[in-house]
């Protein structure tokens, strides 16, 4: 409480996915009045643009920077140039910005796609540059990797308190179930329960079925970014996770249970299975902080798709949305 008392603080992407529930925390469990929040709207104020930057952060003392464009593999493959141009811009200029302003914390929260395609598993933040990040990713991975980069060198020259954190995949209520730019897990949920109600007798899922990924509750993400905030102050980029990954084949198993889809699955292998393993050495944050995620994976799904049931039986059958300059992933 008495770190987040009276301050004003600056969340970009808080209308998102990952953001809508930093904000609910910031409001009901850190007691920040709503006139204490900011919360940009990338169609009032486009953060690729130099004075909407100087405008976001104008008497600001904290700054936690979610917005980015993303989207799965085909997304990725498909607009790899703004993917990596958009992201850069936003976050080059809303650090520089807000160093100007004279910013208290600037709290960047990057992405495990930032990470080698071969790393040892599990991911220390040691290895984040001992390669070439998978080749679909690259152009998101790098352009939020570049902020590290200007996290710590503002921190040498400047005195400015910059933090970068490298969390998993999220999932969770809210997240975008839209076909053309969702993750895994959403894009799995949507094609089973859609194939049920449809009485379709299978769906298709990318890849070999392969890969491993890691997996973190959108709750669980947001408490550690507000605990990282509130007691974490070094250079030294850190992992927000829970440890643990699962197969593509066992996770789309593990929904299909879940939904009470009983159809065949079929792989369409002429569809790349991205990075070969995801799994975070979480260590650091556990050491620096006290952040260990709380919801069990399982029960963390089950949630989710109980939540997706919910909205399209009250008649949205599809939710498209467009990933948001605002929005987090």
């Amino acid at each position: 409480m008495g770190f987040w008392s009276g301050k004003k603080i600056l969340v970009t992407g808080g209308a998102g996915f990952l953001g809508s529930f930093i904000v609910e925390k910031l409001l009901n469990e850190k007691k920040v009045g709503p006139e204490n929040i900011r919360v940009p709207r990338s169609s009032a104020m486009d953060l690729r643009e130099w004075e909407s930057c100087v405008e976001a952060v104008r008497d600001v003392d904290v700054v936690i920077h979610l917005a980015a464009k993303v989207g799965g593999i085909g997304f990725n493959k498909k607009y790899p140039a703004t993917l990596f141009y958009d992201n850069a811009i936003m976050g080059i200029q809303l650090m520089e910005a807000a160093r100007q302003e004279g910013v208290q914390k600037f709290v960047a929260v990057g992405t495990v796609c930032a990470y080698p395609k071969y790393t040892q598993v599990p991911f220390r933040e040691e290895d984040l540059w001992n390669g070439y990040p998978e080749e679909t990713n690259a152009p998101y991975g790098i352009a939020k990797k570049i902020l590290l980069v200007q996290a710590q060198a503002y921190r040498e020259q400047y005195d400015f308190h910059a933090i970068y954190l490298l969390p998993v995949n999220l999932y969770g209520p809210r997240d975008n179930f839209d076909p053309e730019s969702s993750h895994v897990i959403p894009a799995l949920i949507k094609k089973m329960i859609d194939a049920k109600l449809k009485c379709e007798s299978e769906v298709v899922v990318w890849g070999t079925g392969k890969p491993s990924r890691e997996f973190l509750y959108v709750e669980d993400a947001a408490e550690g970014i507000l605990w990282v905030t509130e007691k974490y102050d070094k250079p030294d980029p850190v992992n927000l996770g829970t440890g643990e990954e699962i197969t593509i084949r066992e996770l789309v198993n593990l929904v299909a249970e879940l939904t009470g889809f009983e159809g065949k699955i079929v792989w369409d292998t002429s569809k790349p299975d991205g990075q070969p393993r995801r799994c975070l050495d979480v260590n650091r944050a556990k050491e620096e902080f006290g952040f260990e995620a709380k919801t069990c994976f399982k029960e963390g799904l089950k949630r989710t798709i109980e939540w997706y049931k919910n909205i399209t039986s009250h008649g949205i059958n599809t939710i498209r949305r467009k990933p948001e300059l605002n929005e987090a992933r």
